[in-house]
């Protein structure tokens, strides 16, 4: 789910994308919830009531009315509490409010009911990866790709990679962000990512490269833009660094990164 976030510390990224990420997760859950219900369905009506509910929660969850949301997940999850979707839809808009200890909960009961899924996996792994658990959270990603009808390993590499970085493990965040990209070239999480990798790593010219390779492919969020004003200070391109400043403040006034441009100019 896409998007990026900062790391907790505001030095790297994390992929999950946690909300563009979730919500590539949320529309593959809504599209299964629909073929669900179109199709033949042998599981009986409780499982065609946690489909449906899941469904609707999901709609109501992204225009933003999380109540009705959590009205209708509870209503899935009293209905069939195995289904794997239901929960993790819950777990996403606990997440959203700030619950994260109930969306623990419910990201552990969602992999229950079914361990082997590709977007549990990845799902789970990001939660776990937020809240501290690198070494758990990497066997959640790394079981994700054993999934054959997973059909994004390179986001659950990069968010290997990412969670590597955010410990400070360099070496092995290159590893699975440059499987990531070896999958596909362009995704810009794991463009990113190399490009703050590099900037640890105070390889600019590498990471300035990846940063180009980013804006070719994908809109600048505050995290990148403050990156690429790094990379660009490092490399003492005092004109660069300013235009990317400025831009920051520009485009994304209220942001923590473009108060700490600011109180960079008056340092």
């Amino acid at each position: 789910m896409n998007k990026t976030l900062r790391m907790a510390g505001g030095k790297h990224w994390r992929s999950l994308p946690i909300l563009p990420l979730l919500a590539l997760a949320c529309m593959a859950l809504l599209n299964a919830c629909v073929s669900a219900q179109t199709g033949p369905d042998e599981r009986g009506e409780s499982r065609k009531s946690a489909e449906f509910n899941t469904s609707l929660g999901l709609e109501y969850m992204n225009r933003g009315q999380f109540e009705v949301a959590l009205g209708k997940l509870k209503k899935a999850l009293s209905a069939d509490p195995d289904y794997a979707p239901a929960q993790t839809v819950t777990a996403i808009l606990y997440e959203r409010i700030g619950e994260d200890a109930l969306a623990g909960k419910h990201y552990q009961k969602a992999y229950e009911a079914d361990p082997d899924d590709g977007d549990v996996n990845n799902n789970y792994g990001t939660y776990l990866c937020k809240t501290g658990n690198k070494a758990k959270a990497i066997g959640h990603f790394m079981k994700a790709l054993d999934d054959p009808f997973y059909s994004t390993p390179a986001v659950a590499l990069t968010n290997a990679g990412s969670c590597a970085l955010g410990e400070g493990e360099l070496a092995e965040a290159d590893g699975y962000l440059r499987r990531a990209l070896k999958i596909q070239a362009d995704f810009p999480d794991a463009l990113i990512n190399m490009a703050d990798l590099n900037f640890e790593k105070q390889s600019y010219l590498t990471a300035r490269a990846f940063i180009q390779r980013y804006e070719a492919v994908a809109n600048h969020t505050p995290s990148s833009l403050m990156l690429a004003f790094r990379v660009e200070a490092a490399l003492g391109d005092e004109q660069s660094a300013v235009e990317y400043r400025r831009t920051l403040e520009a485009r994304f006034p209220d942001s923590e990164e473009a108060d700490e441009a600011r109180r960079s100019r008056s340092q």
